[in-house]
């Protein structure tokens, strides 16, 4: 049975209902931390949420679209006003639907930069006045080993997710060192994001490529890592990948 310690934080934890956000929740709210799910699919929310709660941990779900800078925004108000805090966002929320430029899905790129990039800017911006405020907090991403190497058919998902380690770069270069900025970068792992791929040629090469998983969990036990040190460490950046990845 989960209890709160004294170094709990409320967290929240976007594409939670499924994969490594749904293995984040469930191993940090097993912690002790106190957990908000978000992601668009509520019956899966809840699900966790439930299970969490069945174990002793305590959670709460919001529906939430990061691609609305809106609704992301309001979902963190409304963490701080039920909490009176948020010390941690997740940003994990992404999709990988991977082509080759020449087959032009055109429309797939935007979808890949309004989720992986501008759904990071926008949980960004959501925390960062509470984080000045209650002077501190902790902006963990999850990015992609693609964001270090290209391969066939991810030139746009690689760029999306070097974008989310130069972003995060960023704000641990220009925030306080109250504020903690974490990349978390995983190699293949199990997860649905291949699911989202339509293009032939691409589900062909990734039934390859992914060949070797790791559990979501392997990731979850990294944010766990980085969360768990002292305030004046900052884990910049963690690579978890299959050993046989290569």
């Amino acid at each position: 049975m989960t209890t709160e310690t004294n170094t709990s934080k409320v967290v929240l934890v976007t594409g939670a209902s499924s994969g490594i956000g749904e293995a984040t929740a469930l191993r940090l709210a097993s912690e002790g931390h106190r957990v908000v799910l978000g992601a668009r699919r509520t019956d899966r929310l809840q699900a966790v949420v439930e299970k969490i709660r069945a174990s002793g941990g305590q959670a709460g779900a919001e529906r939430l679209d990061v691609t609305d800078r809106d609704a992301v925004r309001d979902a963190v108000d409304r963490i701080v006003e039920e909490h009176g805090r948020i010390d941690v966002i997740v940003n994990n929320a992404g999709i990988m639907p991977l082509s080759r430029l020449d087959a032009l899905l055109v429309d797939e790129w935007g979808q890949m930069i309004d989720v992986n990039v501008k759904g990071l800017l926008h949980g960004i911006a959501a925390v960062l006045p509470h984080f000045a405020r209650q002077g501190g907090g902790h902006v963990v991403t999850v990015a992609s080993i693609g964001a270090h190497e290209v391969y066939p058919t991810s030139a746009v998902y690689s760029a999306t997710k070097f974008a989310a380690w130069a972003i995060t770069e960023g704000l641990r270069m220009e925030a306080d060192p109250s504020i903690r900025a974490t990349t978390i970068t995983p190699g293949t792992v199990e997860s649905e994001l291949a699911e989202h791929i339509s293009d032939p040629g691409a589900q062909s090469y990734m039934r390859d490529f992914r060949r070797n998983l790791i559990p979501a969990d392997a990731i979850a036990r990294a944010i766990s890592f980085a969360l768990d040190q002292p305030a004046d460490v900052d884990v910049n950046e963690i690579i978890v990948r299959p050993a046989a990845q290569r």
